[in-house]
């Protein structure tokens, strides 16, 4: 039992070679900017994007949707879980952890289940905070999670970060004392800079060789854990400051940065020998091994 109150599930546990655990972040962003309405509605035509590069490479993917996005394009969800990925939970409407109590969390994440339950997704077994805002302060998270009969979360950022980070989780995969299984996003470090190599805005502007390295390394070590947005493929969204950047100019140009190579890139960096799967088969094999 770690410090953080979980169980470190060890390479060697989890191991059925390697693989990359791929997802995306189904939200819409102009929800969470001021008049965001009068901006296109994008998600529908980039999420497709994303299900016809993983169709391209015969594989399955975890898609993680907000209840806003499944009342607003229910036809998208049905279409995403008809071609084989695996819907899960991204809330109800993408509020961050820490501006919630529990019972307030209970009710979001409820709202977002129902949300999904009335596009057809009858079972769902997964969740990732907005922001990966599940920290040490809001690890109570977890026990709520299980409750409401989640079986893993992918949540946590482990190392400092400018919004949210649990620095003291550590890298592994862990079993919460709730049972509730943790995978938290992989990281890799770049000089004093030590950030989500395989994840939107950092895959895209970070240097292409050294994230091929960085991912390289990773998958033969274990899981890499990534996630997207719509937006990050999206060159031709309209120039907006986006949220959680507090006005910072460059920070929001950078969020802008190399979309339309985003899949180029993938392509470069992930080998066609590298599965990829979905998080709920990567935790179903945990369990057939017994941890």
């Amino acid at each position: 039992m770690s410090s953080n109150g979980g169980d470190r599930i060890t390479p060697a546990a989890s191991s059925a070679g390697p693989r990359y655990l791929f997802s995306v972040d189904v939200e819409d962003v102009r929800h969470m900017v001021s008049g965001g309405d009068r901006y296109r509605a994008r998600v529908p035509e980039l999420t497709r994007r994303y299900c016809d590069w993983l169709e391209s490479r015969g594989s399955r993917a975890t898609f993680f949707v907000v209840g806003d996005v499944a009342r607003a394009h229910p036809e998208l969800v049905r279409e995403v879980l008809h071609r084989g990925h695996e819907i899960a939970c991204h809330s109800n409407r993408h509020i961050p952890l820490d501006r919630q109590t529990p019972d307030e969390f209970r009710r979001d994440v409820e709202s977002a289940l129902a949300a999904l339950a009335a596009c057809g997704v009858d079972r769902v077994v997964g969740y990732r905070a907005p922001t990966c805002s599940l920290t040490s302060e809001t690890r109570w998270a977890h026990d709520v999670l299980a409750e409401l009969g989640f079986t893993y979360s992918s949540s946590v950022l482990p190392a400092r970060n400018p919004l949210y980070g649990w620095a003291g989780f550590g890298g592994h995969t862990r079993r919460m004392p709730s049972g509730l299984v943790e995978i938290p996003i992989s990281l890799a470090s770049f000089g004093p800079l030590r950030c989500p190599f395989a994840a939107g805005v950092y895959f895209r502007v970070l240097p292409l060789p050294l994230v091929a390295r960085a991912f390289r390394r990773a998958i033969n070590r274990d899981t890499v854990v990534g996630y997207f947005h719509p937006y990050d493929l999206d060159a031709e969204q309209e120039r907006f400051m986006h949220p959680g950047l507090g006005d910072r100019h460059f920070l929001n140009w950078l969020m802008y940065r190399n979309r339309d190579r985003l899949l180029a890139r993938l392509d470069r960096v992930v080998a066609a020998t590298v599965p990829i799967t979905t998080y709920e088969s990567h935790v179903a094999q945990l369990a057939d091994a017994g941890v």
